[in-house]
């Protein structure tokens, strides 16, 4: 199953999308331990990542 998916989407986008779950989960992190505005700042790297990542699939 994981390797369908994986095979599906490719090595580098999983790595990618793994590295946004981790951005994510320090964000929360930080905002938690009640640094509000790092953990607002670290948690708009996700969806950048994810936009230049759409960019460079459709860039063709």
């Amino acid at each position: 199953m994981i390797k369908d998916f994986i095979e599906r989407i490719g090595i580098m986008n999983c790595i990618m999308l793994l590295v946004v779950l981790s951005i994510i989960i320090v964000s929360e992190y930080h905002f938690l331990q009640g640094d509000k505005l790092e953990g607002i700042f670290i948690a708009f790297w996700a969806p950048t990542i994810l936009g230049f990542m759409n960019y460079l699939k459709y860039k063709k």
